[in-house]
């Protein structure tokens, strides 16, 4: 049987709820996109120079880390190499790294630096099951590399980051799409070439039994994947266009944009509010899913302004309602268009997120539930039963612009 991620490690996860998502890489100096070498069909040879013009001045990993305490997010996953093949840590097993760069320096190591002294918060990594530079996995005759050759070059990656950065959040991986022609270059991974995940998961939780492994792409998770991930939509849901609607038991963890993309892109603006996103995060939660929120800093190493803004927005919202969102499971009130909600035991919390009528009405609310009561201020509310429906009644002056959440008692 396959190792699963410590009973300890997965309540840790589940309980902190909300994490911040950071892309970044050579992609931000071109402004255009993580996906921009693909997409604009840049040859290696011409991709491989940004290296020698990357230098983040501005890059201060205690300020990330601030911006997401201040959101209320307790967890980090940066992209340790995206599909690019560029790594962000001063990896042994390649030199294409950011300490070959003007830069110099290791920014994961500076990261996971400053969430050690920022109690609470643990760092995680995203890494890419594919990449676009690496001989092995561009299978070019003329490099006498095998599959194999990749394998020892991704397993090898993923041991370091279990084994250099103390203990890990999550291991986060991304890029098996067997069933599209996505990476044409690659005949090995077109023939169906194996990643070796139960080597790959078996090493991962012997060296982190407390993290857990996160797999974006599989709609039945493999062995191993201790979350079932959704990206940009809440599980189920498939709004997105290439999400799964396939959920199955395992825990669960949406990954989103404030706007449309994950790594820096110019000319992109258009950033989703603190209020709609404070709903996706409730939302996730009363699902039984974390949330996973994206930031994808300039080539200078900067957090966009307007998305540092949002997450406070988010964490000020947090400080009084957190207690809705953190340690909380899946809620067994049915969701409406109106309101979700969550529990922790026999506590049910209701997330009203619009209002429709002066009263919101919900379904199967246990008959144990007594009292009504505003979670920031623990203001009475008004509890009436009507057969099955329980209705309450919230002031125009008590409610909150972007969620009221009310305990259930």
């Amino acid at each position: 049987m396959a190792k699963q991620v410590s009973s300890q490690g997965l309540q840790w996860f589940q309980d902190n709820r909300f994490g911040m998502f950071i892309h970044w890489g050579l992609y931000s100096i071109l402004g255009r996109g993580e996906w921009v070498m693909h997409f604009e069909r840049i040859a290696p040879a011409d991709y491989h120079p940004l290296a020698q013009q990357f230098n983040p001045i501005r890059f201060n990993a205690d300020e990330w880390v601030n911006t997401a305490a201040d959101a209320g997010q307790k967890y980090l996953v940066i992209t340790s190499r995206h599909h690019d093949g560029f790594s962000l840590y001063d990896t042994a097993l390649s030199d294409y790294k950011t300490t070959n760069t003007p830069f110099k320096r290791d920014p994961i190591r500076e990261l996971a630096d400053a969430c050690a002294r920022r109690s609470g918060i643990k760092l995680g990594f995203y890494s890419s099951l594919l990449d676009w530079q690496h001989p092995a996995y561009r299978f070019r005759k003329e490099s006498g590399l095998a599959w194999s050759d990749y394998l020892g070059f991704l397993h090898g990656q993923v041991r370091e980051l279990c084994t250099q950065f103390g203990d890990l959040a999550c291991l986060w991986f991304d890029g098996d799409w067997p069933r599209h022609a996505i990476d044409e270059s690659n005949t090995h991974f077109l023939a169906g070439g194996s990643f070796e995940y139960e080597k790959l998961y078996d090493m991962i939780h012997t060296l982190q039994p407390h993290a857990v492994v996160i797999n974006n792409r599989h709609e039945d998770p493999l062995p191993g994947e201790d979350i079932q991930g959704f990206e940009q939509d809440l599980p189920g849901m498939n709004s997105a266009g290439f999400n799964t609607t396939q959920v199955s038991t395992l825990p669960k963890e949406v990954c989103m944009t404030i706007n449309g993309n994950w790594g820096y892109h110019h000319t992109d603006h258009n950033h989703k509010s603190a209020r709609r996103l404070v709903h996706f995060l409730a939302r996730s939660a009363s699902g039984g899913a974390n949330f996973l929120l994206n930031v994808g800093p300039t080539a200078e190493g900067e957090i966009l302004t307007v998305h540092a803004r949002r997450l406070r927005q988010m964490g000020t919202w947090l400080k009084l309602n957190g207690e809705s969102i953190y340690g909380t499971r899946a809620g067994i009130i049915p969701p409406t268009a109106e309101s979700v909600s969550t529990r922790r035991e026999n506590v049910h919390y209701v997330h009203v997120l619009e209002y429709f009528s002066d009263s919101v009405l919900l379904e199967n609310v246990p008959d144990s539930v007594q009292q009504a009561r505003l979670l920031c201020d623990g203001t009475p509310l008004h509890l009436e039963r009507r057969d099955t429906t329980t209705v309450l009644t919230i002031p125009d002056e008590l409610r909150d612009p972007f969620d009221t959440v009310i305990e259930l008692r």
